[in-house]
Formats: C-alpha cells, structure tokens, sequence
C-alpha cells in the first residue's frame, strides 16, 4: 500500500465524525414550519382588523399597518415558491 494513499484513508477516518449532522441543531423542517405558522398568523391578523376596521369603524392607520404587512408577507412567500421553482426546474435541466 502506497504511503499517500494510506494517509489519505487515516485522514478520511479522522474526519467523519464531523461529517456526522450535529442534533443539537435545528432542523430546516422545523424552520419551515415556523414560517409557514408566522405567514398564517399574519394573514389571520390582517383579515382581523380589515373586518373590524368595516364592521365597526376601527382605527383606519391599524388597518393600513395590517395590510402593508400582509401585502409583505404576501410577496415574501411568492418570492420563496419562485426560488423553490427554479431550483427544481434548475435539477430538471441536469443532465443524468
């Protein structure tokens, strides 16, 4: 056995210990979610104040404030599902 290539297999031992994912992380599934909740939120609220804002006369500046944010969170997400679309369409066009 050639010495380089023993020394790369002992270097290749040696390291995958940090190769292994680490648990104390957070998981990106998680991430995710908290998001996709936090949009939900989002848009709950708006549609929350937008009525109250018609039915009983709220504060008009709450519901701008709620529809800027909405209209944000909006935009946010189709961005996002953008990304998401070219990446795949990115993996569709690698060749096999």
């Amino acid at each position: 056995m050639d010495v380089r290539s023993l020394y790369a297999a002992q270097k290749y031992a040696a390291s995958l210990p940090n190769m292994e994912p680490d648990p104390q992380q957070a998981v990106p599934q998680n991430d995710f979610a908290k998001v996709a909740q936090d949009f939900a939120a989002t848009m709950q609220e708006a549609e929350k104040t937008a009525q109250a804002a018609m039915t009983s006369g709220a504060d008009p500046h709450a519901l701008v404030e709620a529809l800027a944010q909405s209209e944000l969170a909006v935009e946010t997400a189709v961005t996002l599902r953008n990304k998401v679309v070219e990446a795949y369409q990115e993996i569709l066009r690698m060749p096999v």
